[in-house]
């Protein structure tokens, strides 16, 4: 007996059996688009592994210790020459400053004639103090100078007739002697009460306050009407010639390296201005409490330096040789300036610095490199002493 069966499915390829001794299944067809994008596929592999082959790239092998090291940027400074360069704070100051007082005996001002912030010149009159009293003294003075030179010609007379008279002997030549010696008295009390005319008259002219050099006022502590006398404090403080200084603070071994006539540039606070001036005195006694001393450096007068102020000091300290090195590279803690290095075997080891002179360059290391290690340049602060590391050089 033979049977065929036929089962249809629905949106399906058919399946047909037979039962007379073969069965046959008809394979479901395949998309055209799953057979392009198959093939699409596979061509983009092939080109990724051909892109690998040509740049060479190589697998890491596995037991590779430095596979998981990280990477660190390193440079090789050598050594550069390098332009010395002290930097210090200071105040400004009047390099000669004049305190001006009374000089004579003092009264009451009458008058003040400059201000703070004038130029005066020598002998140039600041302020008149009253001197009514003292006119007075100076005109009965110069009265009794007229009084004693009238006795002296008085004096004189007599002995000129007794001279004439001794002759004929109507004077005796002891009477002659007695006369000289008055008109020699009176011509002396003439003598002493024009030295004290002139005492008085100069006494008058030091009721003036005057300047006593050229120079630029900085301070005013007098007004009119004031009583002043000879322990009264300062009345004007002058600038000698409006010369200024900067007394800037330096170590020992700043002060060590610096001699008088160097150059240096200073800048006041809160000024972009900039003021040439030369070291003019070197402190010769340290502080014992600071352990610093004083570079005074002479400045010509600015209307930007004002006595009193603070301003930092640039001085050049000549040129040494040293390795440079980037602000990145050098680090610090409890121990000091220190750097990372990094060996022939890739590991990362810590070595102490001393550094000196911060240049635009970097920083002068001046003890403990000798320039031709590999320097961490960036990331130390993140490493180990002994850490495995892997090195890439500076790409300029």
């Amino acid at each position: 007996m033979n049977y065929e069966t036929t089962i249809t499915a629905e949106a399906a390829d058919s399946v047909s059996t037979g039962f007379s001794g073969s069965r046959t299944l008809s394979a479901p067809a395949i998309p055209r688009w799953l057979l392009i994008g198959g093939l699409g596929l596979f061509g983009l592999l092939l080109a990724i592994a051909a892109y690998f082959a040509i740049a060479g790239g190589e697998p890491v092998a596995v037991g590779d210790d430095n596979s998981q090291a990280p990477s660190v940027t390193v440079i090789t400074p050598g050594k550069t020459a390098v332009a010395g360069e002290i930097e210090a704070p200071g105040t400004l100051a009047a390099r000669r400053p004049m305190p001006v007082g009374v000089v004579g005996e003092g009264g009451q001002v009458l008058r003040v004639t400059v201000d703070a912030g004038d130029w005066v010149q020598a002998g140039q009159v600041l302020a008149v103090i009253d001197r009514s009293v003292q006119v007075e003294q100076a005109e009965a003075q110069s009265a009794q100078v007229e009084v004693a030179r009238a006795d002296a010609n008085i004096a004189q007379a007599n002995l000129d007739r007794s001279v004439q008279l001794v002759e004929r002997g109507f004077v005796s030549k002891a009477d002659v002697d007695r006369l000289t010696a008055t008109r020699d008295a009176a011509a002396a009390r003439v003598k002493v009460a024009e030295a004290q005319l002139r005492e008085l008259r100069a006494r008058n002219q030091r009721l003036n306050i005057v300047a006593p050099a050229t120079g630029y006022v900085l301070a005013r502590n007098v007004e009119p009407g004031q009583t002043v006398g000879a322990g009264s404090p300062a009345l004007f403080t002058i600038a000698s010639g409006g010369e200024m200084e900067l007394l800037a603070q330096l170590s020992e071994e700043q002060l060590a390296s610096l001699s008088v006539g160097t150059i240096a540039s200073v800048t006041p606070t809160g000024s972009e201005q900039t003021f040439t001036g030369q070291v003019w005195q070197l402190s010769p006694v340290i502080d014992q409490a600071t352990r610093q001393g004083i570079a005074r450096i002479a400045l010509p007068f600015a209307s930007a330096l004002r006595p009193g102020g603070f301003a930092t000091a640039r001085i050049n300290s000549g040129s040494f040789t040293a390795t440079l090195l980037p602000e990145s590279a050098v680090l610090a803690d409890g121990d000091g300036s220190f750097v990372y290095i990094v060996g022939e075997d890739s590991k990362a080891a810590r070595r102490s610095v001393k550094t000196g002179a911060v240049t635009k360059n970097g920083i002068a290391i001046i003890e403990g490199l000798s320039g031709n290690e590999r320097v961490v340049l960036r990331a130390g602060g993140f490493l180990n002493p002994g850490e495995t590391v892997n090195p890439q050089p500076l790409k300029k």
